[in-house]
Protein backbone atom coordinates (compact mmCIF):
# COMPACT_ATOMS: atom_id res chain seq x y z
CA UNK A 1 0.00 0.00 0.00
CA UNK A 2 3.16 2.28 0.66
CA UNK A 3 3.31 2.94 -3.50
CA UNK A 4 -0.24 3.78 -3.29
CA UNK A 5 -1.03 7.91 -3.84
CA UNK A 6 -1.46 10.49 -0.23
CA UNK A 7 -4.05 11.73 -2.78
CA UNK A 8 -6.18 8.63 -3.54
CA UNK A 9 -5.76 7.17 -0.73
CA UNK A 10 -7.28 10.44 1.04
CA UNK A 11 -9.79 10.38 -1.62
CA UNK A 12 -10.96 6.97 -0.77
CA UNK A 13 -11.45 7.94 3.24
CA UNK A 14 -13.78 10.50 1.98
CA UNK A 15 -15.60 8.53 -0.08
CA UNK A 16 -16.25 5.87 2.57
CA UNK A 17 -16.91 8.98 5.15
CA UNK A 18 -19.64 10.06 2.65
CA UNK A 19 -21.31 6.96 2.69
CA UNK A 20 -21.22 6.80 6.10
CA UNK A 21 -22.99 10.45 6.28
CA UNK A 22 -25.43 9.23 3.87
CA UNK A 23 -26.18 6.16 5.84
CA UNK A 24 -26.64 8.49 9.02
CA UNK A 25 -28.76 10.87 7.54
CA UNK A 26 -31.26 8.17 6.46
CA UNK A 27 -30.98 6.75 10.11
CA UNK A 28 -34.61 7.58 12.25
CA UNK A 29 -34.32 8.69 16.07
CA UNK A 30 -33.02 6.72 18.75
CA UNK A 31 -31.81 3.90 17.07
CA UNK A 32 -28.64 1.59 17.89
CA UNK A 33 -28.35 2.19 13.87
CA UNK A 34 -27.98 5.78 14.80
CA UNK A 35 -25.40 5.56 16.95
CA UNK A 36 -23.02 3.06 15.98
CA UNK A 37 -22.84 4.55 12.34
CA UNK A 38 -22.20 7.92 14.01
CA UNK A 39 -19.78 6.43 16.10
CA UNK A 40 -17.87 4.71 13.35
CA UNK A 41 -17.57 8.31 11.37
CA UNK A 42 -16.64 9.77 14.33
CA UNK A 43 -13.60 7.49 15.57
CA UNK A 44 -13.16 7.74 11.08
CA UNK A 45 -12.54 11.23 10.91
CA UNK A 46 -10.98 12.08 13.52
CA UNK A 47 -8.06 9.57 12.78
CA UNK A 48 -8.14 10.72 9.34
CA UNK A 49 -8.00 14.46 9.89
CA UNK A 50 -5.22 13.73 12.74
CA UNK A 51 -2.78 11.47 10.42
CA UNK A 52 -3.58 14.05 7.37
CA UNK A 53 -1.93 16.50 9.54
CA UNK A 54 0.81 14.39 10.28
CA UNK A 55 1.50 13.87 6.76
CA UNK A 56 0.41 16.14 4.25
CA UNK A 57 -0.72 19.34 6.11
CA UNK A 58 2.68 19.54 8.20
CA UNK A 59 4.49 19.34 4.80
CA UNK A 60 2.31 21.80 3.31
CA UNK A 61 2.41 24.32 6.40
CA UNK A 62 6.15 24.50 5.59
CA UNK A 63 5.62 25.38 2.29
CA UNK A 64 4.64 29.14 1.38
CA UNK A 65 2.66 28.73 -1.33
CA UNK A 66 0.27 25.99 0.60
CA UNK A 67 0.46 27.51 3.87
CA UNK A 68 -2.31 29.46 3.61
CA UNK A 69 -4.45 26.43 2.35
CA UNK A 70 -3.01 23.72 5.07
CA UNK A 71 -4.20 26.48 8.10
CA UNK A 72 -7.48 26.97 6.53
CA UNK A 73 -8.15 23.22 6.28
CA UNK A 74 -6.66 22.36 9.72
CA UNK A 75 -9.23 24.97 10.79
CA UNK A 76 -12.04 23.61 9.67
CA UNK A 77 -10.77 20.01 11.03
CA UNK A 78 -11.09 21.82 14.64
CA UNK A 79 -14.57 23.36 13.45
CA UNK A 80 -15.89 19.64 12.35
CA UNK A 81 -14.19 18.30 15.51
CA UNK A 82 -16.32 20.64 17.41
CA UNK A 83 -19.37 19.67 15.57
CA UNK A 84 -18.79 16.04 16.65
CA UNK A 85 -18.42 16.36 19.96
CA UNK A 86 -21.43 18.38 20.35
CA UNK A 87 -23.42 15.95 18.33
CA UNK A 88 -21.93 13.21 21.00
CA UNK A 89 -23.08 14.48 23.30
CA UNK A 90 -26.58 15.03 22.32
CA UNK A 91 -29.97 13.02 22.14
CA UNK A 92 -29.70 10.97 19.72
CA UNK A 93 -33.52 10.70 19.47
CA UNK A 94 -34.55 14.57 19.35
CA UNK A 95 -34.85 16.62 16.27
CA UNK A 96 -32.20 18.50 17.22
CA UNK A 97 -29.83 16.12 16.56
CA UNK A 98 -30.99 15.63 12.98
CA UNK A 99 -30.65 19.03 12.24
CA UNK A 100 -26.86 19.43 13.84
CA UNK A 101 -26.04 16.63 12.31
CA UNK A 102 -27.32 18.01 8.85
CA UNK A 103 -25.14 21.33 9.73
CA UNK A 104 -22.11 19.46 10.37
CA UNK A 105 -22.49 17.08 7.36
CA UNK A 106 -22.92 19.98 5.28
CA UNK A 107 -19.85 21.88 6.32
CA UNK A 108 -17.74 18.55 6.25
CA UNK A 109 -18.96 17.79 2.70
CA UNK A 110 -17.81 21.77 1.71
CA UNK A 111 -14.39 20.71 3.66
CA UNK A 112 -13.78 17.60 1.38
CA UNK A 113 -14.48 19.00 -1.70
CA UNK A 114 -12.67 21.85 -1.51
CA UNK A 115 -9.47 19.66 -0.30
CA UNK A 116 -10.06 17.50 -3.64
CA UNK A 117 -10.90 20.36 -5.84
CA UNK A 118 -8.79 22.84 -5.20
CA UNK A 119 -5.98 22.06 -2.57
CA UNK A 120 -4.84 18.61 -3.25
CA UNK A 121 -4.49 19.76 -7.05
CA UNK A 122 -2.13 22.17 -5.74
CA UNK A 123 -0.40 20.47 -3.26
CA UNK A 124 0.41 17.89 -6.04
CA UNK A 125 1.67 20.04 -8.05
CA UNK A 126 4.04 21.55 -5.33
CA UNK A 127 5.37 18.00 -4.17
CA UNK A 128 7.61 16.09 -5.63
CA UNK A 129 7.18 12.40 -6.17
CA UNK A 130 9.60 10.71 -3.57
CA UNK A 131 7.84 13.13 -0.97
CA UNK A 132 4.61 12.11 -2.07
CA UNK A 133 5.76 8.46 -1.34
CA UNK A 134 6.61 9.84 2.26
CA UNK A 135 3.33 10.97 2.83
CA UNK A 136 1.28 7.98 2.27
CA UNK A 137 3.77 5.99 4.60
CA UNK A 138 3.31 8.72 7.38
CA UNK A 139 -0.46 8.58 6.85
CA UNK A 140 -0.65 5.05 6.70
CA UNK A 141 1.83 4.42 10.07
CA UNK A 142 -0.55 6.64 11.67
CA UNK A 143 -3.67 6.08 10.98
CA UNK A 144 -4.14 2.75 12.66
CA UNK A 145 -2.85 4.95 15.96
CA UNK A 146 -4.97 7.49 15.50
CA UNK A 147 -8.19 5.31 15.07
CA UNK A 148 -7.10 3.47 18.26
CA UNK A 149 -7.09 6.62 20.07
CA UNK A 150 -10.27 8.06 18.87
CA UNK A 151 -12.08 4.67 19.68
CA UNK A 152 -10.53 4.81 23.61
CA UNK A 153 -11.35 8.44 23.57
CA UNK A 154 -14.73 9.79 25.04
CA UNK A 155 -15.25 12.98 23.22
CA UNK A 156 -16.15 15.70 25.52
CA UNK A 157 -16.24 19.34 26.20
CA UNK A 158 -14.26 21.07 28.96
CA UNK A 159 -17.94 22.99 30.28
CA UNK A 160 -20.17 20.17 29.47
CA UNK A 161 -18.21 18.24 32.24
CA UNK A 162 -17.49 20.55 34.93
Amino acid sequence: MAEEKIFARLKADHDRHRDLLDKIDATHGDSPERETLFEAFRVEVTAHAASEEMSLYATMLGMPDLREDAQHSVSEHKEIDDMLTELYEMDFASTGWLTRFRTMKHRYLHHIDEEEEEMFPEAEKGLSDARKKELIKIFEKEKPKEKAKAAADEPSSEDAKE
